[in-house]
């Protein structure tokens, strides 16, 4: 029997999982490492905590599998995207690395936007150019600390670093090489025109290659802290969130899925990006070659779900307690006792600013229609469904171009069948839900290995991988009441633009 071994470098930590070479997953562990966040919007790690967790969770995920290491066939990653970490020729970190969550590039990114502007890098990059990615990073690395770029010889991702850890080998590939927002979507390569408008030295860049390729084996020193073998192969894999598109099945044309996590979004796959006219959404390359990934993300999606539960939902926290449940089941059944549209009650779930579809961090979380008959339900309610209606949106931007009448649904939100038929109501869709809800950017990442060593023919494997859990379709007369709901929504969000404006002028002063 031999075995895939993925590893998933989040946030929070690594998740290593393993796989067999029929797609069967054996068991996984998880190695946790923090993150500094400092200076209002400063996020970064260190990435030798990176290599720590994945010798860690190597070492037991072996162990407790009770396999030689010998019967490992390839390792492969899901990593974090949109980051920007300085190595010098001996692929040592010259400084902590920056991470998606950093927002400090903002002067950089007003100066690409001085030589290109916002709708013609959009259309090269297939993103807005905005301090969130990783050539705006590497140029605030420039202009900030620059005896660190002057000694810089390639900016890497997460997962290209350890890649690099465990083959000496220097690679990025397609999907993160998005996540830099100096790629040409339609060549696949550093766009010479944003490399130029960044004043960057494209050879600090990373040779990009296909997330199959078999970047290297590991080294006798990397099999040394890894309790590897040498000469295991290693594919690149991809970035997480293309990841969770090959382990959510969304690997041809038209197959689209949904993940309710701490943020949330709609991403479908395509044969040509798609550009949104108001530029709502973004497009990343895709892990499968030659398809892309059409997707928008918001910023508070199961967040504002974990929000209403700490601040509104005591009482159902303390009683799914004492009743051995979980406080998101009486949430939930709550929910349930209102219809669709919440008696009126519109909330706007922006916690946290918003990216996709609103792109205005000004914005701010708010309900509307609050009467004196609305009950605790209603609030719960409305909750879930500014949610839905917000992820709607993006849904309906990609209509225009694809016909979607399914989508899959990951994540943590898609444990509770309130929402899940939501979601089916909202989107006026079927929503399938599989029986491992999160596990899609693991199962996406060792079918990228498995498929680069040779074990899987192609990226259908997924779809032997995919138990589907349940099936839920449209209820009629729910998706018809949603009808008029969706337009209250926009009119709301665009009633309080004014709003907005004037509350962050004020709490600049």
């Amino acid at each position: 029997m031999k075995y895939i071994l993925a590893h998933d470098l989040g946030t929070s930590g690594n998740k290593a999982t393993l796989f067999s070479e029929e797609g069967r997953l054996v068991t996984s562990e998880v190695h946790s490492y923090d993150c500094h966040y400092f200076n209002a919007n400063w996020a970064e790690q260190n990435p030798e905590d990176w290599w720590n967790a994945i010798c860690v969770t190597t070492k037991n995920l072996i162990d407790k599998a009770g396999i030689d290491a010998g019967d490992i066939a390839v390792v492969s990653f899901s990593g974090q995207m949109m980051g920007c970490l300085c190595v010098d020729k001996e692929g040592s970190p010259l400084r902590p690395s920056i991470i998606w969550a950093d927002q400090r590039a903002q002067a950089q990114a007003a100066a690409i936007e001085k030589e290109i502007p916002l709708r013609d890098f959009y259309r090269i990059a297939g993103h807005r150019n905005s301090a969130s990615y990783g050539i705006q990073k590497l140029m605030w690395v420039r202009d900030n600390e620059p005896e660190v770029y002057a000694r810089t010889y390639k900016t890497l991702n997460a997962k290209d670093f350890i890649v690099l850890r465990l083959t000496g080998k220097w690679y990025t590939e397609p999907s993160d090489a998005t996540s830099n927002a100096c790629i040409d979507l339609e060549t696949l390569q550093w766009s010479e025109k944003i490399v130029a408008a960044s004043g960057i030295d494209g050879d600090k860049l990373p040779e990009i290659v296909p997330s199959t390729t078999v970047a290297g084996e590991v080294t006798k020193w990397a099999a040394e802290r890894t309790g590897l073998k040498p000469g295991t192969a290693v594919v690149m894999g991809g970035g997480d969130g293309l990841c969770s598109n090959v382990g959510a099945g969304s690997i041809s044309p038209g197959r689209t899925f949904c993940c309710i996590g701490s943020s949330a979004w709609v991403a479908t796959t395509s044969s040509k990006p798609l550009f949104d006219e108001q530029m709502r959404t973004f497009t990343w390359a895709h892990i499968v070659p030659g398809l892309y990934s059409p997707t928008g993300t918001m910023q508070s999606g199961g967040g504002a779900y974990q929000w209403l539960k700490q601040r509104l939902g005591k009482y159902e926290t303390a009683a799914a307690q004492a009743e051995g449940k979980s406080p998101y089941q009486l949430i939930d059944q709550e929910a349930a006792k209102s219809p669709a549209g919440s008696n009126g009650v519109i909330f706007l779930p922006y916690l946290l600013g918003e990216r996709a579809p609103r792109w205005n961090p000004n914005a701010t979380a708010a309900w509307l229609g609050l009467k004196m008959e609305n009950e605790r339900s209603d609030i719960f309610r409305s909750v879930m469904e500014g949610v839905t209606l917000n992820l709607n949106i993006i849904l309906e931007s990609f209509r225009r171009s694809i016909p979607i009448d399914e989508l899959l649904i990951v994540g943590g939100g898609a444990k509770g069948k309130v929402w899940c038929q939501m979601l089916a109501d909202v989107f006026n869709a079927r929503i399938k839900v599989p029986a491992l809800l999160e596990e899609a950017t693991s199962m996406g990442a060792a079918v990228t290995g498995g498929v680069g060593a040779g074990i899987f023919k192609d990226f259908t494997a997924i779809d032997r991988m995919l138990e589907l859990n349940q099936e839920l379709v449209p209820d009629p007369a729910a998706a018809a009441a949603y009808g008029p709901v969706k337009e209250t929504f926009e009119a709301c969000y665009q009633a309080l633009l004014p709003v907005y404006e004037r509350m962050a002028g004020q709490s600049e002063r």
